[in-house]
């Protein structure tokens, strides 16, 4: 399973720069670089809750769930 942070389609939506948002997001460039490029292990909630009040949206319009292929499967659990 993938679980792939569209975030750069929302801030073009809402033509906003990586500077911006990192600035209200309140995290670092890097960090913010590590969501963007789906590097990111875990996003918290209060993270994602400030994401979609910025950029107006709902979860699903940043985050997308996909299917790996067969045999590619992480044995990682919650």
């Amino acid at each position: 399973m993938a679980i792939i942070v569209n975030l750069d389609v929302m801030m073009a939506k809402r033509k906003m720069s990586s500077t911006e948002l990192s600035k209200q997001l309140g995290i670092t460039m890097a960090n913010l670089s590590i969501l963007k490029t789906n590097k990111a292990k875990a996003v918290r909630f209060s993270t994602l809750d400030a994401l979609c009040k910025i950029l107006d949206c709902q979860p699903g319009y940043i985050l997308e769930y996909v299917e790996d292929e067969e045999g590619n499967e992480d044995s990682s659990h919650i």
